[in-house]
């Protein structure tokens, strides 16, 4: 029986946070003064956990952080990750979050170890706007290296993530909708959700899906095509087929009651939801010896209580005691 929650919903897709460490300090994301919190696991703990976790039907799994680049043994945990087999007998589908300013020098050995894709977090095509946002000097230069290095090698469909925030870089949409013809990537725009450490968010900074597809339509005549029930993302191609961009709109067109996904912290705590107030410690029940079957139990206990949707925005709404950086993209 494969997992599933109390809603009925399939969990297929496993996050796996590897780091809370992160080599920029995008100023939606980091205060800039805090840095790692939660410990790092050994790489044996990671496959262990993600053995189980494939064992009870996960197909897909992502490795996230913080900046996941930043582990060393990334290119050996893929090479384990991808030895692990599913109910088909194939390896999972596994693919890398990454802020992209190491993925030049790591994209060919992530490649060759087993990787099947990578998503590229870049919230700005211009150089300037983009050491604004993410603090860091001469970071774009890397980040387009290593995201044509990406493609050229096979990491695709490569995907680009861009989070919005009102009168902050929305004047990007169209910009970024050239950007993805001239580069062959799928662009994601992110409406910006209440996971940042300074607490700032506001429903006023969101910028809505509706809004991105009327600016979007400045720059090019498009149309919506189709996507799997479970995906985050509402998709669309440009008219004349050079490029391909989504949306993914949590705040105002929430997917909760598709969700497939389940996260698990860089120190082995599994999450259900991004917004969870309570967290699993899976990797506490394998330091004290739990056999497979004990993390299996671990984990399908968590799913029975996986929510059944986010309340941003509502009253009395609380936001998860861990930041976005800290929980895994």
């Amino acid at each position: 029986m494969p997992l599933q929650d109390k809603f009925g919903r399939v969990i297929r897709d496993l996050r796996i946070s590897i780091t809370d460490r992160c080599n920029y300090r995008c100023v939606y994301c980091r205060t800039g003064t805090v840095g790692a919190q939660y410990p790092e696991l050994a790489l044996a703990d990671y496959v262990r956990m993600a053995r189980v976790f494939v064992s009870l039907g996960i197909t897909k799994i992502r490795l996230t952080g913080g900046e996941p680049l930043l582990r060393r043994d990334i290119v050996e945990l893929v090479r384990e990750l991808a030895a692990l087999r599913t109910e088909a007998g194939t390896p999972p589908e596994l693919a890398v979050t990454t802020n992209g300013h190491l993925l030049a020098e790591m994209a060919e050995p992530l490649k060759q170890a087993g990787l099947d894709r990578v998503t590229v977090s870049m919230d700005a095509v211009d150089a300037e706007r983009f050491a604004r946002i993410t603090r860091v000097k001469n970071g774009y230069e890397s980040v387009l290296a290593g995201l044509r290095t990406a493609r050229r090698v096979g990491l695709g469909p490569v995907k680009v993530n861009c989070v919005l925030l009102r009168g902050f870089n929305e004047d990007q949409i169209e910009s970024f909708g050239r950007f993805a013809c001239e580069e062959q990537v799928a662009v994601r725009f992110i409406e910006f959700m209440p996971l940042e450490e300074d607490r700032a968010w506001t429903p006023e900074v969101v910028v809505p899906l509706a809004e991105i597809l009327v600016r979007m339509a400045n720059f090019a005549p498009f149309h919506q095509i189709e996507h799997e029930p479970s995906s985050t993302s509402r998709r669309y191609r440009f008219d004349d087929e050079r490029g391909e961009f989504g949306v993914i709109a949590p705040v105002t067109l929430p997917f909760c009651g598709a969700c497939s996904r389940i996260r698990l912290t860089s120190d082995g705590k599994i999450r259900t939801c991004l917004f969870s107030l309570r967290e699993h410690d899976l990797h506490a029940a394998l330091r004290n010896g739990c056999d497979d079957q004990g993390l299996a139990r671990v984990i399908e206990h968590a799913v029975s209580l996986k929510e059944e949707r986010h309340h941003i925005g509502e009253p009395g709404f609380v936001q998860p005691g861990r930041t976005m950086v800290h929980i895994g993209g």
